[in-house]
């Protein structure tokens, strides 16, 4: 005769708070180096290096960050232009974001992570199309030209509807907000600071 047992499957038990905060600090710690590693890879680009933009027989590669490193910078130099440098702050920013809960950090921001992200995003657009119009002098030690691939099409679109000085007007406004939106900077309470301090 069949005996039916009303015992539960034992349910998962969560992992030891130790071990989540352990695994949390090796996950920053990963994204720290992989921010540091970008850095060092744009800053060492070379346009005598192989690229994702063209082909270069060569003995050997000059970047810092090897073949991967220079085929990465040429990638997102060559859609973002000198822009591309957002890239190491958002991964930074990554993570101050994964330490917010800690005591006295971060802790007033109460942002929901897509928010900041759309931030940082409108940011990048405003910085290419800005680099594209006003820095175009930048454009022989890229791979394509100043603001990249992103900055030279949004940069026509901006100045055929505003005009040039109209679209570096809003170019800058609109990259300014953003970055608020991004960062959670409040541009007055900086500015209030700042005449305290020089006062």
């Amino acid at each position: 005769m069949a005996v039916f047992s009303n015992a539960r499957p034992a349910q998962a038990q969560p992992l030891p708070e130790k071990i989540v905060a352990l695994v949390n600090e090796a996950r920053w710690l990963i994204l720290a180096a992989a921010g540091i590693y970008l850095a060092i890879v744009l800053g060492g680009f070379n346009l005598a290096d192989p690229g994702w933009s063209h082909g270069v027989r060569a003995e050997r590669v000059t970047n810092p960050g090897g073949w991967f490193g220079a085929w990465l910078a040429d990638l997102l130099l060559y859609f973002l232009g000198f822009s591309a440098w957002w890239c190491v702050l958002f991964v930074l920013f990554l993570v101050a974001w994964g330490y917010r809960r800690l005591e006295g950090f971060l802790s007033a921001d109460r942002r929901p992570f897509l928010i900041a992200l759309a931030g940082f995003l409108v940011v990048v657009l405003a910085s290419c199309g800005l680099e594209a119009m006003r820095f175009w002098t930048l454009s022989p030690r890229l791979p394509y030209s100043a603001g990249g691939l992103l900055g030279v099409e949004f940069s026509r679109l901006v100045s055929r509807i505003l005009g040039f000085q109209g679209g570096t007007l809003i170019l800058l406004a609109l990259g300014a907000a953003a970055f608020s939106v991004f960062t959670g900077l409040s541009w007055l309470n900086t500015v209030e600071r700042l005449g305290m301090g020089l006062e």
